[in-house]
């Protein structure tokens, strides 16, 4: 295990048992303008503790060979492996409506597949609400069974690199199509590819009103999780009581997964430990009760 080495902080996290949670963080959410593959943040995540750093797969299948070669081994002499993608495909593939392209796909897939693997990637998310979105005037029936096809035929892909998909639920707000839990559940079961499961992701869930009781129940088939802190999307650095909820189903249900922060911050350095702090409390069994939020019982209790 990491976190040998939490410089920033004044004692260790508490770790959640051996075989439970990693966590990690997504790098393309700190500085998209400049780093949109998410690589400047990670010799910080190592020494701060991380397990792992997630990036952005789009942009990695983009890099030249010379610098996907410099960026491996810039990964490796962290000590860190990119154990997750996020941001699959790019929104100028099409994969729903009239001008969806599955061959151009597919082949975009391979690429990008192979330059995970190259990384020692081991989950791929597939949120991608660009090019998954559907237009304006297309059946959303026949748009899932694009989805559907389309994701039949990655897995047995995926399956080859070592890989599994990551079905991603998003807010109406960034898509128009398997926004909640459960709609990405039934997704996941209609395809039913061992390599094609599902990523929970704490700010969509909220955005969408939609009880963490869920994750208990769908606890088997998810294979990754993001989280953030509020309808703001901010790093978990401060007890949240919906952020509590949604850890309290996944220990509920016995997930054993990784983890990853992806959320909005204005200091990375600041912020970050903090938030691995909060986030393995919140992993445990019997989750220790954050200190601000014992402050605040207690402040009550007395009144």
């Amino acid at each position: 295990r990491r976190r040998s080495h939490l410089v920033t902080m004044n004692r260790m996290p508490p770790r959640p048992p051996p075989g439970l949670l990693r966590f990690g963080c997504c790098g393309s959410m700190i500085n998209p303008a400049t780093d949109p593959v998410g690589i400047e943040i990670v010799e910080e995540l190592a020494s701060q503790g991380f397990d792992y750093i997630e990036l952005s797969l789009r942009d990695l299948a983009a890099l030249p060979e010379p610098a996907l070669t410099a960026l491996v081994a810039r990964v490796r002499a962290t000590g860190l492996i990119c154990e997750v993608c996020n941001n699959f495909f790019p929104p100028e593939i099409r994969l729903t409506g009239r001008a969806a392209n599955f061959p151009a796909a597919l082949r975009y897939a391979r690429h990008a597949l192979a330059v995970a693997a190259r990384l020692g990637v081991s989950v791929v998310v597939f949120g991608s609400a660009g090019a998954r979105n559907v237009p304006a005037r297309f059946s959303h029936a026949e748009a899932w069974t694009q989805l559907r096809s389309l994701l039949m035929a990655l897995g047995p892909l995926a399956q080859l690199e070592g890989i599994t998909l990551a079905i991603e639920h998003l807010q109406r707000g960034e898509s128009n199509i398997l926004n909640t839990v459960a709609e990405s559940w039934r997704m996941e079961q209609e395809v039913a590819h061992p390599n094609v499961r599902l990523l929970v992701d704490s700010y969509h869930l909220l955005q969408e009103n939609e009880d963490p009781a869920i994750l208990t129940r769908a606890v088997s088939a998810i294979a990754h999780v993001h989280v953030a802190r509020g309808r703001d999307r901010v790093f978990p650095d401060e007890p949240d009581a919906a952020l509590s909820a949604f850890f309290a189903a996944l220990v509920a249900g016995g997930y054993d997964g990784r983890c990853s922060i992806e959320a909005n911050t204005r200091n990375f350095s600041a912020e970050a430990p903090r938030a691995l702090q909060l986030c393995c409390d919140l992993a445990l069994p019997n989750p220790v009760e954050p200190a601000a939020m014992r402050s605040e019982l207690t402040t009550k209790n007395t009144k």
